[in-house]
């Protein structure tokens, strides 16, 4: 049964089926974003598949870095580049497609805008439709660009109304809690109080604070 536990920190099945009601509506209205602009080319998607990876992140995990609006934003779009770029100029669709993904976390991670559809994004350009590939460096401002703005508004409006921070910013702790020793129970009630959830395990966090412990401690003993 531990498989089907939460591998999330904090996850809770209250926030999980508003991140489902979310991904509906940020979905939908990219879609409807797009009907609303005059088609470059009457055969572009209105909608690419690396949306639905970003509508996860912004939805399920709004506290991960990895989902905040610029890299949701700049990371599909400088990929899309990217990728578009990259087609251009190397030969073999295999050459290509593998160079635009690396090239694409070069960028988005040298312009802080890591997100992981980003990958997505640059191989679509690479691998996509004639469509796609006669609209050249348009297709990242149409339809991606503006698909990811519509997700981002979206979430701004989800997460004002189910009480998460977005985009995150991180609750300072207060300061009794600063001198107090830290053990699972004790991250598990923090999680519980900060009704978030984050893009680390619950092993990670508690090995990660453990070992800040255990540095603060040899820094004082000094």
């Amino acid at each position: 049964m531990r498989l089907f536990q939460p591998i999330l920190s904090g996850a809770r099945g209250g926030d999980r089926l508003f991140a489902c009601l979310g991904a509906v509506v940020g979905i939908a209205c990219a879609v409807l974003a797009a009907m609303l602009v005059p088609l470059p080319a009457a055969d572009l998607p209105l909608l690419v598949a690396p949306l639905g990876a970003s509508a996860v992140l912004v939805f399920a995990v709004p506290a991960s870095p990895l989902a905040q609006p610029w890299p949701v934003i700049g990371g599909n779009t400088l990929s899309a580049l990217v990728g578009v770029a990259v087609y251009h100029l190397l030969p073999g669709m295999m050459l290509a497609a593998s160079v635009a993904v690396g090239a694409a976390i070069l960028v988005m991670s040298l312009l802080r805008c890591l997100h992981p559809p980003g990958g997505a994004s640059a191989l679509t350009a690479v691998i996509g439709s004639p469509a796609i590939h006669a609209a050249g460096f348009g297709f990242a401002l149409f339809p991606l660009a503006l698909n990811s703005l519509a997700l981002v508004a979206v979430g701004l409006l989800f997460h004002r109304l189910s009480g998460h921070s977005y985009p995150h910013r991180t609750a300072p702790a207060p300061p009794e809690a600063l001198a107090a020793g830290l053990h699972l129970a004790d991250i598990d009630a923090a999680l519980e109080d900060m009704h978030e959830s984050f893009d680390i395990s619950r092993a990670d966090l508690d090995a990660l604070l453990s070992r800040a412990e255990y540095h603060a401690a040899q820094r004082g003993g000094r």
